[in-house]
């Protein structure tokens, strides 16, 4: 891609439906400038960690895709983005810790041990809808009560999933990752990438019959 930041995969508005400032940041990152517009739906979904990302996420593209007018519209120069993560260890979902207690008790479950990190993302437009999930395996260092003690006096862990942000302090307790880095910092933007260039081209090629 050509230097400079664009507005989508090739052109047109990408709408992300997230008030989160790290996946703003990493679709500046791979050159993209998203608007924001905040889903405003009442989140609720069961299941596996991969159905549960894949529904929220829909969830919330499909709130501001209808609040927009956007939903089934066959342009596709505008295109909405959902997205949700969660950490998951034994099959139990971690969500955001209500307070510093509820985050010890999530690192304390995290440390010496490998989770899976899922986030599910859902884009609309051009008349399509596309959803998948992206899994990243994440492997703790075992840590320390003092060790717990000190990354929580830090305040990262507010407003993050499994309590931890991978890109801050917290970095320095990652033995490894197998999968995507970008999707545990909150949206695998690679594969984002990819699945805007194919909206595009298959929108591009209807047009063009």
């Amino acid at each position: 891609m050509a230097g400079g930041t664009q507005r989508g995969s090739g052109s047109g508005r990408l709408i992300l439906a997230s008030a989160s400032p790290r996946r703003r940041e990493l679709l500046r990152q791979i050159g993209l400038e998203p608007e924001i517009a905040v889903s405003l739906v009442e989140e609720k979904a069961q299941g596996t960690p991969e159905e549960v990302v894949k529904e929220l996420s829909r969830q919330k593209a499909g709130e501001v895709a209808r609040r927009l007018g956007l939903a089934g519209a066959e342009d596709p120069s505008s295109i909405v983005i959902g997205a949700d993560t969660v950490v998951a260890v034994d099959g139990r979902i971690l969500g955001k810790p209500a307070d510093r207690r509820e985050a010890a008790a999530m690192l304390e479950l995290l440390q010496g041990r490998t989770h899976l990190v899922c986030t599910g993302v859902t884009l609309i437009g051009g008349g399509r809808t596309e959803c998948f999930a992206e899994k990243t395996l994440v492997e703790v260092y075992p840590m320390t009560p003092e060790e717990i003690g000190a990354y929580l006096d830090c305040g990262e862990y507010a407003d993050k999933a499994g309590a931890y942000g991978i890109q801050g302090r917290f970095a320095a307790h990652i033995r490894r990752i197998d999968g995507s880095y970008t999707n545990v910092v909150g949206l695998p933007v690679g594969r984002v990438w990819q699945e805007l260039k194919k909206m595009r081209e298959t929108a591009a090629g209807g047009q063009g019959r």
